[in-house]
């Protein structure tokens, strides 16, 4: 297990040196994105107002206080479930070059190989850390689809983001399947004595 520091937007090549428990922090910008931003991307066609090439999305709908036009204070910004979003991994490697994914309790062995083929990683967060989360958010500058609002996107632009653990590798490794099949075994193993 290995300690490192990113700043996104990153390369595949960064990417693809981390691996499978690896801890990380994370500089410079995150977008925040999810489902009904992603089914506009998707679903209906509509090009992203920003270039997602080496981006770091973060699965989330903040809690924000509008200052102005086109401008908002973090209030508490945390993770949302990202299963439910698996089917646009491999689109989001393949067509936009997305490198990280992070949200909250990892995603299913069916986005291990879009991961591993498009140098992608899922990061995992402490789940219930929004407060610590938003203090690591040093600005959101920018917010595109308002109308979305609170699943619009956004721009966030961080310090010392994490420690973020490396859940699923650009190398087909995944410590969401290496527990999952770890608990089966035991499972079987608990059935036989009973």
């Amino acid at each position: 297990m290995a300690e490192r520091t990113l700043t996104f937007p990153t390369t595949e090549e960064a990417i693809r040196e981390l691996r499978a428990g690896d801890i990380v922090t994370v500089d410079g910008h995150i977008i925040g994105i999810r489902d009904r931003t992603q089914i506009r991307i998707f679903d209906e066609g509509v090009t992203p107002p920003w270039d997602l090439g080496g981006s770091f999305l973060l699965h989330t709908a903040p809690n924000v206080r509008k200052l102005g036009e086109g401008s908002y204070e973090p209030i508490c910004i945390g993770t949302t479930t990202s299963a439910r979003m698996v089917r646009f991994t491999e689109p989001l490697g393949r067509d936009h070059g997305v490198r990280a994914i992070c949200g909250k309790g990892g995603l299913p062995d069916e986005a291990i190989e879009p991961m591993r083929r498009y140098g992608m990683v899922y990061f995992a967060i402490v789940g219930g850390a929004a407060a610590l989360e938003t203090t690591q958010i040093e600005e959101i500058e920018e917010v595109a689809w308002e109308e979305l609002m609170p699943e619009c996107l956004w721009k966030f632009r961080v310090k010392d983001f994490g420690p973020l653990t490396v859940g699923i590798d650009a190398h087909g490794n995944s410590l969401y399947h290496d527990v999952q099949t770890a608990a089966q075994e035991k499972l079987k193993e608990l059935y036989a004595r009973l």
